[in-house]
């Protein structure tokens, strides 16, 4: 039985500034077409369908008219919410587009939705566990012992009544220990929010989402798919895809991926203003990605990101990589101050502000403001 693995779509979401509905859109599309050639017998959304609780007009179109899609080639979806979402929003209608194979979980109430597909090699049971805190879980089972979320997870499970002899999936959303993040991520300090992984034994497959990059966390099947597209320059390396889970006999279960590719991309170029902008270091790349231009220029380029974005229009971020900005210091008071010319006590701010000497022409310079000033 074959699945696809979705998660994190964080529709509606603006990465500095930018609105990214076109560039989700874009890559539904791309994501209803490797539908169409796979051919699965579901598909596993892992959470954080939206950017936030209460999403934009757009987004909640582009998310009806992706299930609509995946309802007219007659695939069951199983969805869950998680920690972006409203579980009460999200869930919404939920009993009536179950008739249509559009599965979204309600509000957890301490019975986990489940459902079952079936082939020749007998059951796959579909467990679905929406984002929890321990608070929530605790309301519902008050004799249990819940003092943290790895426990409200094992406590959520220990009621699903897992069928170990079966085959089955868990959709869930939640970090789990040894996970890597990316600066996209919301990060609870302290790591209050980690999941042992241990809690997870039953399952024979957990599509996770929460984690923007794809991973596994203690065996291949506990795995994260990571999101359809860069939300942040730290993801700048990754390759996004879709993960295609095919479930065998009890025990078997093979994975794969595949590559997805954004309207835009979204990398980083370094280097001087005049390398930056020379057309031998641009003309074979897509000046259309998304960019984070990072400068090696000792001195700041008045306007550097207009003048950057008439040839890299969706330039994003602008950074400088000098002795400046390797090494940044102390700025205290200054010993001798009364033996001191203005000027010199000039330079030693300037040094130390900036981690390198002045040129003669900015002495020069100086020397002229300070004479103008004491002229006053």
């Amino acid at each position: 039985m074959k699945f696809l693995h979705i998660s994190d779509l964080h529709l509606g979401k603006r990465v500095n500034e930018f609105s990214m509905i076109e560039d989700q859109k874009y890559i539904l599309k791309e994501i209803l077409t490797i539908v169409n050639d796979q051919k699965p017998d579901g598909v596993l959304i892992a959470g954080d369908v939206y950017d936030r609780s209460i999403p934009t007009e757009d987004a909640m179109k582009l998310w009806d008219d992706f299930l609509v899609s995946l309802a007219t080639k007659k695939i069951p979806v199983f969805a869950i919410s998680g920690n972006h979402d409203s579980a009460i929003r999200f869930s919404d209608h939920g009993a009536l587009v179950d008739a249509t194979g559009i599965h979204l979980s309600p509000v957890y109430d301490g019975d986990a939705k489940s459902f079952q597909l079936e082939d020749k090699d007998g059951v796959v049971n579909i467990y679905m566990l929406p984002f929890v805190k321990p608070t929530i879980v605790k309301n519902i089972f008050p004799k249990e012992e819940i003092a943290d979320y790895t426990d409200a997870c094992r406590v959520a499970i220990k009621h699903m009544n897992v069928k170990k002899n079966e085959r089955n999936i868990l959709i869930a959303h939640q970090f789990v220990t040894g996970a890597e993040r990316c600066e996209s991520e919301e990060i609870v300090v302290g790591g209050l929010d980690n999941v042992s992984a241990g809690i997870f034994d039953d399952f024979d497959y957990v599509a996770l989402g929460h984690i923007h990059g794809k991973q596994s966390i203690k065996r291949d099947t506990i795995r994260y798919c990571g999101t359809p597209l860069k939300y942040s320059f730290s993801e700048k390396d990754h390759v996004k895809s879709v993960t295609v889970v095919e479930i065998g006999k009890k025990g078997k279960v093979k994975i794969d991926e595949i590559p997805l590719v954004p309207k835009h991309d979204l990398r980083e170029i370094k280097g001087t203003y005049v390398e930056l902008t020379a057309k031998k270091n641009y003309e074979d790349t897509d000046t259309e990605d998304y960019i984070h231009a990072v400068l090696t220029d000792e001195n700041d380029i008045v306007d550097a990101i207009g003048k950057l974005r008439v040839i890299y229009p969706n330039l994003m971020k602008l950074s400088y990589d000098n002795k400046r900005t390797k090494q940044q210091q102390m700025i205290s008071g200054v010993d001798g101050v009364e033996t001191k010319t203005p000027i010199e006590l000039f330079e030693e701010f300037y040094e130390k502000q900036n981690n390198d000497q002045m040129s003669d022409e900015q002495r020069e310079f100086s020397l002229k403001c300070i004479e103008a000033i004491w002229e006053v």
